[in-house]
């Protein structure tokens, strides 16, 4: 595993952030902050400015540069770390210029991640996107890039170290995109497996530390790690979900979304965010006392798009309600049941966003009558199982007659997947019989 470069705990650091027009410099730079504090920075200066584009040297002006210069020297810091994605040559550029390390937001988000990945699967994530990240930056790190190798055998025109080192890394990603198919494989037939038992997936979204794992934890009784910091979970976690007595589905904790997510993580962690796509309820929790709130819901839904998830039915967690004063905890649930004010850390709305998540998915119980025969034990089993059997009967031939209260079309769904047609499932054999 090639080694990422670690923004290690106690680095002294200044922070860039500079303002373009149309951005909101408050809320970045408070953002920012965070991040680099949950990277482990201690950090000693945040740089501010104001342009109306990147200049193409230095992202900042030269100027500012020196400024930036300046502050590293008095305050003898180890690294400077820019609020914007920088180009491999600004990076080179400005390293040479401020005689530290430079890292943009991506690298840092990266290396946050990387502290934090747990599972064989998170690393090889990680991995994964810290190579892809680093392919285009790979001149920063050598000194001898011109040289070819030599020795006995070896004269001639052979090939450059960094040759060798870029060869090196597309063999190492396409041995992690191998494992990871792996693990998208071995994630597929999971939900399969849930599908086939009539087991929905419920996913969390949102921004990050907007209390998606203490709900989590609340739901389901869980353990995960839960901190009030930035990207506290990573690795995705499955547990069941208890909606009522017979009644659950499967509710997946999964990575928090920030503001320009570098496309790096997007595509490596595809495994993880198919978990995302291919439920069939989005929990969007929101951290109602944030008043950023409005942009942080628009960005969530920006990611959402971007990993082709936009589609996917989902209801609104308010969160945090506790942190609000009493006269605005009331919130305006207009929309069936779209909008669900809780607070996870005191219990307070779980029994509404519990009956809201059951009225999505059985809010159309019937009460239905069909018709199986002895050979077709193993569906009879299956509504058992659900749940859903309110009297059964059988005649001298040995036909069952199921009285079930469950939605038609989760009904449907089962019988198609037994290979019973509908119409036979529910006509009656005695009625049949006399005609």
């Amino acid at each position: 595993m090639i080694e990422h470069e670690a923004t290690a705990v106690g680095q002294t650091a200044i922070l860039v952030h500079v303002s373009f027009p149309g951005t909101d410099t408050e809320a970045d730079t408070a953002e920012f902050v965070e991040l680099a504090r949950s990277a482990g920075a201690e950090v000693r200066q945040c740089v501010g400015g104001r342009r109306q584009k990147p200049d193409p040297r230095h992202f900042v002006g030269r100027g500012k540069a020196e400024e930036i210069a300046e502050l590293v020297a008095a305050e003898d810091a180890d690294l400077v770390v820019f609020n914007h994605d920088l180009s491999p040559s600004q990076e080179r550029n400005l390293e040479r210029l401020l005689c530290c390390r430079v890292l943009d937001r991506a690298g840092l988000i990266l290396d946050i991640f990387a502290s934090r990945a747990r599972t064989h699967e998170g690393k090889l994530q990680v991995e994964l996107a810290q190579l892809q990240h680093l392919a285009t930056r790979l001149v920063r790190g050598w000194s001898h890039l011109e040289r070819q190798k030599g020795g006995i055998g070896l004269r001639g025109p052979g090939e450059s170290q960094l040759e060798t080192d870029r060869r090196l890394i597309r063999d190492r990603m396409r041995m992690l995109e191998k494992r990871l198919d792996t693990v998208r494989n071995r994630r597929a037939r999971s939900r399969a497996s849930r599908q086939r038992n009539e087991t929905p997936t419920v996913s969390l979204v949102g921004y990050t530390n907007a209390g998606k794992s203490t709900l989590f934890n609340a739901l389901t009784t869980g353990d995960t790690f839960a901190s009030k910091q930035l990207f506290a979970t990573l690795d995705p976690t499955l547990r069941r979900f208890t909606l009522d007595p017979g009644n659950h589905v499967v509710l997946a904790d999964t990575v928090g979304f920030i503001r320009d997510l570098p496309p790096d993580l997007v595509a490596a962690f595809r495994a993880t965010l198919e978990e995302t796509r291919e439920a069939e309820l989005l929990l969007h929790v929101v951290d109602w006392s944030d008043p950023e709130r409005e942009q942080r819901i628009e960005q969530v839904e920006a990611v959402l798009h971007e990993i082709g998830a936009d589609e996917v039915p989902r209801i609104m967690v308010c969160n945090k309600t506790d942190l609000l004063p009493q006269e605005d905890r009331e919130l305006d649930t207009a929309g069936e049941g779209r909008r669900v004010a809780v607070s996870a850390v005191s219990g307070d709305g779980l029994d509404r966003l519990r009956e809201a998540v059951r009225a999505f998915f059985h809010g159309g119980m019937e009460e239905i009558d069909i018709y199986l025969p002895p050979e077709e034990a193993r569906l009879r089993a299956r509504l058992y199982d659900a749940h859903a059997v309110r009297s059964e009967t059988a005649d001298a031939n040995g036909t069952m007659r199921l009285r079930l209260h469950m939605p038609r079309e989760q009904l449907q769904r089962m019988c198609a997947a037994a290979g019973i047609p509908w119409d036979a499932a529910t006509a009656d054999p005695a009625r049949q019989a006399d005609c």
